[in-house]
C-alpha cells in the first residue's frame, strides 16, 4: 500500500530535562533513525520537529516545524500533511511518534486491518493493555487533511488532543505487540527501553531538583508536615498530558491538589488518604476522557 509519513519529533521533554527525546541512542541508533527505519517504503516523509534535532537526515526526508512552536502533536501533524502536499500524493499517511522505538513491530498488524477493511479511514494501534495510541496510525489523507481543514475554521489546532482531530474518522482499533507502543516521557521509561543514556545521573539529579523544591514549596506555604508522592503527582500529570492535551497536567494536579487540601480541611480524611483518593479520580477521570473522545468547547 502506498503512503506518506509523519515522524513527530518536536515537543519540550520536560521531565526529559529538556534533553531531545529524538537524540537519545537505542539499540545502535537515535530513536529518530529507528523511526525512519520504520517508515522505509514511504512515499514522502517529513519529520516534524526543531531542525530535526541536529541529526543528518537523508536529503529525500523533509522538515517541519507546528505553529506555533511546541503547540502539540495535532499541530504537528496538520504541518507535516503542509509540507507532505508538495510531493506525491498517497492515499495513506502514517503518523509515528519517535520516541516509539519499537513501533515496527506493530506497523504490520495496521496494514493488514486495512487491506481486510479497505472502506474504513484508518487503523489506530492499540496496546495490550487497551490504550489506544494515535501517534502509531495510519490514517486516510484526505480525511486527515479534511479534519485539519475543519478545525483551521474552527478552534484551530494549537495545545489540541489528537483524539479531537481524528474524532470523526471512521477508524479501526488494532491491538499491537507488547511493547510496539512504549515510548519514553521519563528517564524511568528510558531505562525500561534500554536507552542508551546516562540515566542514572540525570534521574539522580532530577529527582534531588524536584525534591528539593517540594520542600522549598512546602516551608513556604507553612504546610512542612505533609508529605508528598512526588513520583504519583507526575505520573497523574503524564496521563492527563497523554490523555487530553498537554497543559492539562499541571491543571490536573491543581486541580486534584485543591481537593485533597479541602477534603483535609473539612475532616473528610487524612493528608495521605485526602492525596492519594484525588490523584486516582484524577488520573481516572483523564483516561475516561481519552476514551470517550470528550472535548470541551
Amino acid at each position: 500500500m502506498e503512503f506518506n509519513a509523519v515522524i513527530l519529533a518536536g515537543g519540550r521533554a520536560t521531565r526529559l530535562g529538556g534533553v531531545p527525546k529524538p537524540s537519545l541512542k537505542y539499540d545502535g541508533g537515535t530513536l529518530l533513525s529507528h523511526a525512519l527505519e520504520a517508515v522505509r517504503g514511504a512515499a514522502a516523509v517529513v519529520v516534524v520537529g526543531p531542525d530535526a534535532n541536529g541529526e543528518s537526515l537523508p536529503e529525500s526526508v523533509l522538515v517541519a516545524r507546528e505553529e506555533p512552536a511546541f503547540a502539540g502533536p495535532a499541530a504537528a501533524i496538520a504541518a507535516g500533511l503542509a509540507a507532505l502536499e508538495e510531493g506525491p500524493a498517497s492515499k495513506w499517511t502514517l503518523v509515528l511518534a519517535c520516541d516509539m522505538p519499537k513501533a515496527s513491530e506493530g506497523l504490520g498488524r495496521l496494514w493488514e486491518a486495512l487491506e481486510a477493511n479497505p472502506s474504513v479511514e484508518g487503523a489506530m494501534a492499540v496496546s495490550v493493555d487497551g490504550r489506544k495510541q494515535p501517534l502509531l496510525g495510519v490514517y486516510s489523507t484526505a480525511a486527515l487533511e479534511r479534519e485539519v481543514d475543519a478545525a483551521s475554521h474552527g478552534s484551530g489546532l494549537s495545545n489540541s488532543p489528537v483524539f479531537k482531530l481524528l474524532a470523526r474518522l471512521n477508524l479501526l482499533d488494532v491491538g499491537v505487540p507488547a511493547g510496539s507502543t512504549d515510548d519514553v516521557d521519563t528517564w524511568e521509561d528510558a531505562a525500561a527501553l534500554g536507552i542508551d543514556y546516562d540515566v542514572e545521573a540525570d534521574v539522580k539529579s532530577q529527582e534531588e531538583t524536584l525534591e528539593d523544591w517540594c520542600r522549598t514549596l512546602l516551608q513556604a506555604f507553612e504546610l512542612e508536615g505533609v508529605e508528598v508522592d512526588i513520583n504519583e503527582v507526575l505520573a497523574v500529570a503524564g496521563v492527563a498530558a497523554h490523555s487530553v492535551v498537554r497543559p492539562a497536567a499541571p491543571l490536573t494536579t491543581f486541580i486534584a491538589g485543591y481537593a485533597a487540601g479541602m477534603a483535609r480541611g473539612i475532616g473528610q480524611a487524612s493528608d495521605d488518604a485526602s492525596m492519594n483518593a484525588a490523584l486516582d479520580l484524577a488520573r481516572k477521570i483523564a483516561k475516561e476522557y481519552s476514551e470517550s473522545g470528550t472535548d470541551a468547547e
